[in-house]
């Protein structure tokens, strides 16, 4: 539909920077110390720091029992039925024995429900932090250390005492780092993950897991490692030895997979007509356990399984302060990437639902789930996208659902526990592996942001390389070191432009993206789309003077050369001018005494004989007596003197010339426009580098006689240019225009002047 065309005219007076702030009467921010109200005391203030620290005793009291109990205990239901298997196999995952992940499923969930503010996530167990423990207990407790003299075989009771300590530490450690950042308000951390980041580490990190589960898968036994190229040497290793593989290990995983696939794909088909999704995992684990017991085997077939799962609970334990030192980094970074995961979901559901989520609770909340948790030995959490997903579909509304599925956990560890000793750790590799369809799926994100945004495409690719190769703590420091340093890259290289008016309008865009913008006659009109400081400020000043058509540096250096020659030669004027009056000076003295001493010699001879010839006359009276001597000294003198006169002239006529230093009168050639015009709307805030190369440009630029206005700037970068004292008496406020158009009008009516102060009226 053709856009229909409406004049608008708006008129208004033209506005510099002093004359809008007093229109619109400016007031100065009154400054807020909100560090006193921390040492205020009042009901009050503890109700709110209490409700803020413990949402529970918030929500809770207002809980609609008839409305949302049901969904709640449904939802609890199906994670839980979800939690069971995962968190066996994602203790396997973490170098555990399995009963560790159950304790990993309980603890935490609890406490979320208590500090958490988020409705929806399922907080536990978690592949992408699993492998990163798993990483840590391998690296630090690596089979290797416990081999028995005997027969060379794995003490395997010592070692997985050994790694649950590790784990336990690490998860205090990482509830220390979470708890201690949201307290001092850190939360916003995480913004330094961006999604392409996070979804490139993820992505890897399911690699990381797929590889990680092969010696389960096969039977295998594989040496550990860690740290560059470990997954690379663990997969050359796989393929090394897959001739030793256990058939029977091969088939269960095989079946198991196969299962989980099939249900999989059925909930899907029926996920309509289905009040909740079939529980193929746990119908796949109380399947496989069975037959497992039944047909023998372990026994019959070498199939490995869980083995002993002892039933109650454990007793808290405090952690190892010696470990400390060895865990700090790791814990830092599992910390980090825990949160992020949490966050980012936890903010995908209070969109969807209409809620907030408070950054700084969420990792107070986590980092208290995983600090009760590492005391009574669990391994550090986040949250569950799949969980989660069916906490939400199945009518979960609140964390009570969470409460329901840790309080179905506590049954299973006290007295179902010891049940599933029978099932096979092929079938929990397998629950694992088919579970990671969600991230492998995230491999789609290449060809779609190869569309939209290739700089991010290029975060991505370099984090998923980065995690794969340095495996997943340097592989996270590499990328976010890359995404910080692409982020200064990308201020550094801004779109420059020139702008021209579009006709009939007010308005400036590109002229080389507008054909129909024209640049007004005279005025030059530059522009930058990103902020400028100290990074960028030399390349701003380059692509400035690059831009505007003119080599200002050029012209500069020629201007300074030639006054520097117009100063010199002043200056030898004006020496032989001093030269000339001191000549003229002894020139009169000597006539004067010259003709003194002849008047007297003349009386004498008067007085004796006045009728001597002429002859004797002109001898003795000397240029006054002679006129034809002094006939023929009078040119030497009258040139030498006129010549001197000339040259001291000139000097007093040059003196006195209005302004010899401009470019006209020194012969160079001069800009096509006269005022330049800085739309500085993209500019956030200012630094000193920013400042000092803002009056550098005035200089230069009113060096070949172009005045320099600004406009646009918002008013907390005006604070800050008044702060940093960039306002005197050359450059002052009447510089700044309110808008671009306002600053073309005013250089327009004042070409190459300082600015005025009337007002001008301007129909827009």
């Amino acid at each position: 539909m053709e856009l229909r065309k409406r004049n608008y005219y708006v008129e208004r007076p033209l506005l510099n920077q002093e004359q809008l702030e007093e229109l619109g009467c400016l007031t100065s921010a009154t400054e807020t110390h909100q560090w006193r109200t921390w040492f205020q005391c009042s009901y009050t203030r503890a109700r709110a720091l209490l409700l803020q620290h413990l949402p529970v005793l918030a929500w809770l009291p207002r809980y609609p029992v008839r409305d949302w109990l049901l969904g709640d205990l449904l939802a609890g239901l199906s994670v839980a039925i979800m939690q069971l298997p995962q968190g066996l196999a994602y203790a396997l995952l973490a170098g555990l024995p399995p009963v560790f992940g159950l304790y990993s499923s309980f603890y935490p969930v609890f406490i979320y429900f208590l500090f958490g503010t988020s409705r929806h996530i399922s907080v536990g167990t978690f592949a992408v932090m699993s492998v990163m423990v798993g990483s840590v207990t391998e690296s630090l407790a690596p089979d290797e250390d416990f081999l028995q003299a005997e027969n060379a075989t794995v003490d395997e009771e010592a070692r997985d005492a050994a790694r649950v300590q590790l784990a336990a530490t690490l998860s205090v450690l990482v509830g220390l780092f979470q708890v201690g950042l949201g307290l001092v308000h850190f939360g916003f951390v995480v913004t330094y993950l961006s999604e392409p980041l996070v979804r490139g580490y993820t992505t890897a990190a399911s690699i990381q897991v797929f590889v990680s589960q092969l010696k389960y898968v096969f039977g295998l036994q594989l040496s550990s490692r860690s740290g560059p190229l470990s997954l690379i040497y663990t997969v050359l290793e796989v393929c090394w030895k897959l001739p030793q593989s256990v058939v029977g290990t091969v088939v269960t995983a095989l079946v198991a997979g196969v299962v989980l696939v099939l249900v999989k794909l059925l909930n899907d088909k029926l996920q309509r007509h289905l009040p909740l999704p079939l529980p193929g995992e746990l119908l796949t684990l109380i399947g496989a356990t069975g037959i497992s017991y039944g047909v023998g085997l372990k026994r019959r077939f070498g199939v490995d399984v869980v083995g002993n799962i002892p039933a109650g609970l454990v007793p808290p334990v405090a952690p190892n302060p010696q470990l400390f030192a060895s865990l700090v980094g790791y814990a830092f970074t599992i910390a980090v990437v825990g949160f992020a995961i949490a966050i980012s979901l936890g903010k995908i559901f209070a969109l969807r639902h209409g809620y907030r989520v408070d950054s700084n609770q969420e990792l107070v909340a986590l980092g208290l789930s995983n600090l009760v948790g590492g005391i009574f030995r669990c391994f550090p959490v986040s949250c569950s996208m799949s969980r989660s997903l069916v906490q939400e579909s199945t009518g979960g509304n609140t964390q009570v659902a969470g409460a329901v599925s840790s309080l179905f956990i506590l049954i299973i560890i006290v007295k179902l526990g010891e049940l599933f000793q029978d099932l096979p750790k092929a079938v929990l590799a397998a629950v694992i592996i088919v579970n990671l369809k969600g991230m492998l799926k995230q491999f789609t994100d290449i060809c779609s942001l190869w569309k939209a945004n290739r700089v991010d495409l290029l975060i991505w690719l370099v984090t998923f390389v980065a995690t794969i190769l340095l495996n997943l703590d340097l592989g996270l420091a590499v990328a976010v070191v890359f995404s910080l340093l692409l982020v200064v890259f990308r201020t550094q290289l801004p779109r420059y432009s020139i702008l021209g008016q579009v006709p009939d309008t007010d308005i400036y865009r590109d002229v080389a993206e507008y054909s129909e913008a024209r640049e007004v006659p005279g005025v030059k009109i530059f522009r930058s789309s990103a902020t400028m400081y100290f990074a960028n400020a030399e390349l701003y000043s380059d692509a400035l003077k690059q831009r505007c058509g003119v080599d200002v540096d050029h012209l500069i250096s020629r201007k300074k050369k030639l006054v520097k020659k117009q100063e010199q030669k002043l200056k030898r004027l004006k020496k032989l001018q001093k030269q000339t009056a001191a000549s003229k000076d002894t020139s009169v003295s000597i006539e004067v005494n010259s003709s003194t001493r002849d008047m007297e010699s003349n009386n004498m001879e008067d007085s004796k004989a006045e009728g001597e010839g002429s002859a004797m006359s002109c001898r003795d009276g000397g240029d006054h007596a002679c006129p034809e001597r002094k006939a023929t000294d009078l040119p030497a003198q009258v040139s030498t003197g006129n010549e001197l006169e000339g040259m001291a002239a000139s000097g007093q006529e040059d003196a006195k010339a209005p302004d010899v230093t401009t470019l006209k009168a020194l012969g160079l050639p001069q800009p096509h426009f006269h005022s330049l015009i800085l739309d500085l709307g993209a500019l956030s805030f200012v630094d000193t580098v920013c400042l000092k190369s803002l009056k550098n440009i005035f200089r230069d630029f009113r060096e070949i006689e172009v005045e320099v206005y600004m406009a646009a700037c918002h008013t907390p970068v005006v604070a800050q240019l008044e702060a940093g004292h960039f306002f005197d008496a050359s450059i002052t406020k009447q510089h700044l225009f309110a808008s671009v158009h306002d600053a073309v009008l005013f250089a327009l009516q004042h070409p190459r002047s300082s600015p005025a102060s009337p007002v001008l009226m301007t129909k827009l």
